[in-house]
């Protein structure tokens, strides 16, 4: 037996009722169905479902009422309550299939793995569908149904296009995928990868070893699956390994990125993002390695994005594929005024739509300057003029465009992570776009007149943006700008998930604008209990305890007595910085107890402004112990 035997995926539409089960009778491997409803977190389910009840009970798989879950085990606050918790699952026949198989359980029948078919799925609770995958479905629906709408009404300046000819409105989209792998149980050596970063040694450099038979197994491995993989290389972070004496590598830590195929479905754009985290994972681990999806695992160190592209198109009644962001001449040109609403759109929304994007401390951990992630809202277009393209990572979301590939016209969002729960944002993003197309649309502008407003500087009158604001650079923000004027430019950027999520009560007319019947405000609001939660409670129990053993492992090097005033002096200022951070004593509390206190009386403004205290002077000890360490020998 190979693994060639097996089947991956079942395609969406390629087989009717009788067509599947006929393929899975011809694999009796294939011994469960997990129906995978994916909450407001991000969290899929997985459930180990007989295949011979998938056989009995085939139709009622998609119907809301046959199976069911409750609150306590999905991530629905103020919706799915002690009272009210019953959440029922309903299969999606509308997107890819596939089977994940487990190398670790043959079946002795045929003596291939075990494989569980994974169904993704809808959750359905007594207030509506109230799933991340029903929220992007429905306002996919929602905006393609309204854009069309303008279209007809207004036209699209910039293009010749007749709004008679199209068919339907599609939303192309993809995501890129950044993780770090390790050898396990190895220990970070911070510094070493610091230094490996700024040197830039590992950057598209060559895999060896175990972590190149992983990395090639990976992309084999997404093929069979339907993902039509483009890419797997290096990224900026890792270290040289280390071989021992028989030649393999023993010291693995290096930071890789995979790449597939855009999709004209966001929903199964963000159905296979989860499924390419599991074979990655599989793949790594099946080689003895571990790999990490968190945004900033590493402090000090590049952190792992997850690049998201999306693109507006138009399939015309003759079947051909218009891409909506272009203008008819691209040589002089950037984008049509549907591409200007767009972005527009997005920049002006952005403090509503980051919360949905950057939920936990780990994703505003990696945003931060230095280390080519976004800090700040603001977009290129990639160059001065249209006509000689360059690609600014310094910003939040850039333009990519190529005169030769049309059809590729997209916006790449920098900001998320591994972990951002992509059917949410991506939601956001396109209902963001929606309110800046009615406005480019209605307003009867110019593409010169949209592409004016958007590069506007602080200080001038606009109609749609906001007057005291920057959207557009060219150049590097980071070097080009200090930190007062990027914040006074392109707005400050959020500290801790409490400061992120303010913004929803900061700037309600913005959340307005986004609210609708396919992604309600109550939604909005559950999926800020459930953010807010989490980081209260990591903040508490993980990340002060984390904390507390760092602080306790700074211990005294030199022996009293030593006539080293240097190292006295040092370590004088290290130990008062450990009791500020950890020790109460009889004059004041701990910066830890002060978080725990105000955490105890829900007063989150001091506690996010404890924390992020809190991080700063955590650094100054882990810098300043370094240099005491490293000169106590």
């Amino acid at each position: 037996m190979t693994k060639d035997d097996l089947v991956y995926v079942i395609p969406a539409g390629q087989y009717g009722k009788e067509g599947v089960l006929a393929l899975l009778e011809q694999h009796p491997e294939i011994k469960f169905v997990s129906l995978v409803g994916i909450d407001l977190a991000g969290n899929d389910t997985d459930e180990k479902i007989p295949i011979s009840v998938f056989f009995d009970e085939y139709d009622k798989f998609f119907n809301a009422t046959a199976f069911q879950t409750d609150g306590s085990s999905v991530v629905l606050p103020g919706i799915a309550t002690l009272s009210n918790a019953r959440v029922d699952i309903k299969a999606d026949p509308s997107v890819n299939w596939f089977i994940d198989y487990n190398d670790g359980n043959i079946d002795p029948e045929t003596g291939k793995p075990v494989g569980t078919l994974r169904i993704p799925s809808f959750l359905r609770h007594a207030t509506g569908f109230i799933d991340s995958r029903s929220i992007l479905r429905n306002t996919c629906d929602y905006v393609g149904d309204q854009i069309l709408a303008l279209v007809k009404k207004y036209g699209i300046k910039g293009t010749s296009i007749n709004s008679d000819d199209i068919e339907k409105i599609v939303f192309t989209t993809a995501t890129e995928l950044e993780f770090w792998v390790k050898t396990p149980s190895q220990d970070v050596a911070t510094r070493l990868l610091s230094a490996s970063q700024k040197m830039q040694e590992q950057y598209w450099q060559r895999t060896h070893g175990v972590v190149r038979t992983a990395l090639e197994q990976t992309v084999e491995r997404l093929e069979k699956y339907g993902f039509a993989p483009e890419m797997g290389h290096k990224e900026v972070g890792g270290v040289k390994a280390q071989i021992d004496d028989s030649g393999k590598l023993t010291f693995v830590l290096e930071q890789l990125e995979v790449d597939w195929k855009y999709t004209s479905d966001p929903v199964q754009t963000a159905d296979n993002e989860i499924a390419a985290r599991i074979i990655v994972r599989e793949v790594f681990r099946e080689n003895g390695l571990e790999v990490t999806f968190q945004a900033k695992p590493i402090h000090g160190v590049a952190g792992s994005g997850e690049h998201t592209h999306f693109g507006i198109g138009a399939i015309m009644k003759n079947g051909k594929f218009v891409n909506l962001f272009n203008p008819d001449d691209m040589k002089s040109e950037f984008l049509s005024a549907l591409g200007y609403g767009a972005i527009m759109g997005i920049l002006k929304h952005y403090e509503v739509i980051n919360p949905f994007v950057s939920s936990t401390t780990d994703s505003l951990n990696r945003l931060k300057p230095g280390f080519e992630a976004p800090v700040c809202i603001v977009t290129a277009l990639g160059g001065e003029t249209p006509d000689v393209p360059t690609r600014n990572r310094s910003v939040l979301i850039g333009l990519i465009r190529d005169i030769a590939s049309p059809a590729a016209t997209r916006f790449e969002l920098r900001a998320p992570n591994p972990f951002t729960n992509t059917f949410i944002a991506i939601a956001m993003c396109y209902l963001g776009a929606l309110d800046g197309i009615k406005y480019a649309l209605s307003s009867g502008k110019s593409t010169a007149e949209l592409l004016a407003e958007l590069s506007k500087k602080p200080g001038e009158d606009a109609d749609y943006l906001e007057k005291d604001r920057a959207y557009r650079s060219e150049v590097d923000v980071f070097e080009n700008f200090n930190d007062e004027e990027r914040n006074a430019m392109f707005g400050k950027a959020p500290r801790t998930v409490w400061e992120n999520f303010k913004a929803l009560s900061t700037y309600p007319e913005k959340l307005d604008d986004l609210a609708c019947d396919a992604f309600q405000k109550r939604i909005m609001e559950s999926f800020k209990l459930g953010a807010l939660s989490r980081w209260a409670l990591e903040l508490q129990y993980r990340i002060i305890p984390e904390n507390l053993s760092k602080v306790i492992a700074a211990e005294q090097l030199h022996a009293d007595g030593d006539s080293n005033a240097l190292e006295v002096e040092r370590w004088t200022k290290i130990n008062a910085l450990r009791t500020e951070l950890g020790r109460d004593t009889e004059k004041s509390l701990s910066i830890f107890s002060k978080i725990k206190q105000a955490l105890a009386a829900d007063d989150y403004d001091t506690a996010s402004n404890l924390m992020v205290e809190m991080s700063d002077k955590m650094d100054q000890l882990t810098d300043m112990y370094y240099e005491y360490s490293h000169n106590a020998f």
